[in-house]
């Protein structure tokens, strides 16, 4: 069945359409709900939460851009309300100059799933931040009106959390080369 109809279904909540949109789009969003929280039980939640937003909403999608693009920005949102509600973001000072650090993952093998483990540990506000800027692509202006806080702030939470990540890479660098040598002994 083709995506259109599938979505005219899912207008009319018709069961069936709205499993298959979730067959078809479960895992990509699982992703992104992944990257936007602390743990595995988390993300199920917020796939969960995305969806009845989803299924809730889907008569306003209005074939116009990528639905999935759209459902993406659902799940995004969902992710960022959960955190809303949760507990406010601890805002850190402007700055105004920050330093933007690279993390150089070219040259290095890290494991993907040791990457998302990482990020998964930033404080939320480092990790949404990052989440937004780097990995969704969104403006400090953008990642700035969806958290409530100035670009200053945004710059700083990113810079903060670059360095975080680039710290806990290089301490695993360090750990592999050790049991290296350790092995080679």
């Amino acid at each position: 069945m083709k995506l259109e109809q599938l979505i005219k279904e899912c207008c009319q909540q018709k069961l069936a359409a709205q499993s298959q949109i979730y067959q078809l789009f479960a895992d990509k969003l699982f992703v992104v709900c992944l990257k936007y929280s602390k743990n595995y039980q988390d993300a199920e939640d917020t796939l969960q939460d995305s969806f009845l937003t989803i299924f809730n909403k889907i008569s306003q999608y209005k074939n116009k851009g990528s639905f999935e693009g759209w459902l993406k920005r659902i799940t995004i949102n969902t992710a960022l309300q959960k955190y809303r509600k949760k507990a406010p973001l601890q805002i850190i000072k402007d700055v105004n100059e920050i330093e933007e650090e690279e993390i150089d993952l070219d040259n290095n093998s890290f494991d993907i799933d040791y990457l998302l483990s990482l990020i998964q540990k930033l404080p939320d506000r480092y990790r949404l931040v990052f989440n937004l800027y780097v990995l969704d692509n969104y403006s400090h202006q953008e990642v700035a009106e969806l958290l409530n806080i100035t670009v200053g702030t945004s710059k700083s939470n990113l810079s903060r959390a670059r360095q975080i990540l680039k710290k806990e890479l290089e301490n695993n660098s360090k750990q592999e080369t050790r049991s290296i040598i350790n092995v080679r002994k």
